[in-house]
């Protein structure tokens, strides 16, 4: 690790893929669920896989004016050391956690795949 105050910079490459679920209005996200089963569900799978190094899970409590809805309704963040260990865990399980989507949600969610430059 190379440090430059006040942020560390990792050598090692990592990334972020990020799913987020949009906040639209009539759309059904079971908070619930998500948190309870389908996320462990889909960490065991996947975080057995070398190249996993970690997972968050947030809900979106509101936006950056006070009382506004928050854009997302909830995000998931796997962090992986590269784009191909994450296809290499996910596409097994694909179809499995894919088709548990309809237990939590009708919402089409949006997918990006981030460099983490900073981490902390």
């Amino acid at each position: 690790m190379i440090q430059i105050s006040p942020f560390p910079i990792y050598e090692a490459a990592m990334v972020k893929i990020s799913i987020l679920y949009p906040n639209s209005k009539g759309s059904r996200f079971d908070l619930s669920y998500y948190s309870q089963t389908h996320m462990p569900m889909a960490i065991d799978l996947l975080g057995t896989h070398t190249g996993f190094k970690g997972v968050s899970v947030e809900h979106g409590l509101g936006g950056a004016i006070p009382g506004t809805e928050a854009t997302y309704v909830a995000m998931c963040h796997y962090h992986f050391d590269a784009v191909e260990s994450f296809m290499a865990a996910f596409t097994p399980h694909a179809a499995t956690l894919q088709n548990d989507m309809q237990n939590y949600t009708d919402i089409e969610p949006v997918i990006q795949v981030n460099e983490v430059l900073i981490a902390r």
